[in-house]
């Protein structure tokens, strides 16, 4: 048996379908245009993460005043909120259209995406679904990398 090349087994890696089913490998679309020269020259010439950081305190700080606005004695509680959130989506927005050049960048982004599917932290990571666990993996690595809580409540119940 002659044994696989690098760029045969490559091949064969990229085309089997991932859990989800998608076949990546086969889409010609989905590679990735730019060559590795290319982005290392674009990382050191804007290796600063600094507005992506200032978005992640701007979010982190108006994420604790909604917290600090609920209070269900309150009968215009939900209209606060509510105008507060709508806010916020400009900061989310460009937090979501910003490119991460630092580990402390991508901890911003994945704080975010935390914050926006924060439901899969309600159930056992085994008892979510195949996406959500992925989704959830990730964000929860990608935090621990960047030495950041995934969550922006005060003390996040990490035993889920």
């Amino acid at each position: 048996m002659k044994p696989l090349s690098s760029q045969q087994s490559f091949e064969s890696q990229t085309k089997v379908g991932s859990h989800s089913g998608h076949r990546d490998g086969d889409n010609p679309n989905n590679a990735c245009s730019r060559s590795t020269s290319d982005l290392a020259k674009n990382r050191r010439a804007t290796d600063d993460d600094f507005g992506l950081l200032v978005l992640g305190k701007q979010l982190e700080e108006a994420l604790g005043k909604i917290r600090s606005l609920y209070d269900p004695a309150s009968p215009d509680h939900l209209d606060r909120i509510e105008t507060m959130l709508a806010d916020l989506a400009p900061v989310e927005q460009a937090i979501m259209g910003t490119p991460a050049r630092t580990i402390a960048g991508l901890g911003v982004k994945a704080r975010h995406a935390a914050y926006v599917v924060s439901e899969y932290w309600d159930t056992p990571l085994d008892q979510n679904d195949w996406h959500a666990r992925a989704v959830r993996s990730l964000i929860e690595a990608v935090c621990e990398v960047a030495s950041v809580p995934y969550s922006f409540e005060p003390n996040p119940t990490e035993e889920n």
